[in-house]
């Protein structure tokens, strides 16, 4: 099989990534819906799109391709009527439209579009006033249905591609994702994987999105060609995180023979591993303090195969030790988000501090704003590419929530 992703590591040099520019779906948070929707507040398109473009060009500039999701969306539904035709049941019928006259309506709404302007308007959502449909039943009419504006919700954290899909070594994982508002993301990847010509037929998924069990890949990280961090956070959970041991211990095509899970708070502001974790070379990690115990401690265990499909999990208290051993390294620099201050090292975090984009061993991309920790990074040696930061940190995720590697190169 001709490999189309290749991530053997979060350090090895960029070649492919995927993103998402932000589009009108930004535009459809309101106040009262930012809650479900995942947003504390919202970012102004105009100046987010510039600092988003920013992003992309400097990834391109260190040698990246740089490959957008709506794009290779708009490819893949082209390729034949039946495939459009599957992705709007399979998206209606996620919405909780299966049959009747709001199923019809809106299925003949969508279809009016052009394959390209379809796939904005999934992103953008589509609003009750877009299309007219008769009152199907009572929920149409009154309670919270009633109150919604729209038939199908914007999709605005789309922005941050890391998260519905995670490269895997040769393979991926499509994310059950844990919120209804970025559920439909992965519908998005899986139609992608199996139809663009790009990625059919050429991508192993390790586990896909038909799952109760939620994992997000912000918890997921490649340290090595064996080794996979994830986090047990507020999106992935522990079921999920051995489910995915155990089918990468077992499948042929993966060269993963153990799993580092990280058990870190179980809240909006460190939602995933990545923003309070991030590896930047082959001994080098930036963390946040505010991920440990007051002794310094935190939980950690080590998956590794056992008998037949038995996994065995080694229980550790120390991150550090935990970092050594499965990375057999003797020493370790771990670089405090925010140099650990009490103040500014939670004010970082929040702003994406501690999630950082390696492109290189040694070479990241992260937010401006965030000049504490960037000034200390670069005392450790680290070469800094700092990107803008007004409008796009509003969405909570810093650039490696933007950003889901396609390919990068071996070390």
């Amino acid at each position: 099989m001709e490999n189309a992703i290749n991530v053997n590591s979060e350090i090895g040099k960029l070649k492919t990534v995927l993103l998402h520019r932000p589009g009108a779906e930004v535009e459809n948070i309101t106040p009262d819906t930012m809650q479900d929707l995942l947003f504390d507040d919202i970012p102004f398109l105009k100046i987010a799109q510039k600092e988003h473009d920013f992003f992309a060009q400097t990834l391109r500039d260190n040698g990246a391709e740089v490959l957008y999701i709506e794009q290779l969306a708009t490819e893949a539904l082209e390729t034949s009527t039946l495939v459009r035709e599957g992705f709007t049941r399979r998206y209606l019928e996620e919405h909780g439209y299966v049959h009747g006259r709001t199923f019809e309506g809106l299925s003949e709404y969508l279809n009016s579009f052009t394959t390209k302007d379809f796939v904005d308007k999934v992103y953008a959502g589509v609003r009750k006033n877009e299309v007219e449909i008769p009152h199907e039943d009572l929920s149409d009419m009154a309670g919270s249905d009633a109150e919604n504006l729209f038939y199908m919700n914007p999709l605005p954290n789309a922005y941050f591609t890391r998260d519905p899909q995670a490269s895997m070594g040769i393979g991926m994982t499509v994310n059950r994702m844990t919120f209804p508002a970025r559920q439909p993301e992965s519908l998005i990847t899986e139609y992608v994987l199996n139809h663009h010509p790009r990625f059919a037929g050429k991508v192993p998924v390790w586990r896909d999105r038909n799952h109760a069990t939620r994992i997000e890949g912000g918890d997921e990280l490649i340290l090595s060609k064996n080794v996979v961090a994830i986090g047990v956070s507020e999106r992935t959970s522990s079921k999920s995180i051995q489910r995915l041991a155990r089918e990468l211990f077992k499948n042929p095509l993966s060269t993963f023979d153990t799993v580092l899970a990280v058990e870190i708070p179980h809240n909006h502001a460190m939602m995933h591993l990545d923003t309070v974790f991030t590896m930047i070379n082959h001994d080098q990690f930036t963390v946040f303090p505010g991920i440990f115990h007051g002794d310094g401690s935190i939980n950690t265990f080590i998956l590794t195969p056992g008998k037949k499909d038995e996994i065995n999990i080694e229980h550790l208290t120390d991150l550090e030790k935990a970092l050594k051993k499965v990375l057999n390294l003797s020493e370790l620099d771990l670089i405090e988000c925010g140099g650990g201050d009490a103040i500014i090292a939670p004010r970082e975090q929040w702003n994406d501090g501690s999630n950082t984009l390696a492109i290189a061993p040694g070479e990241i991309v992260t937010y401006d704003r965030n000049y504490v920790t960037i000034e200390l990074l670069k005392k450790h040696g680290v070469k800094v590419h700092e990107i803008l930061s007004s409008e796009l940190a509003r969405g909570r995720g810093g650039a490696r929530c933007m950003s889901q590697p396609l390919w990068r190169e071996e070390l």
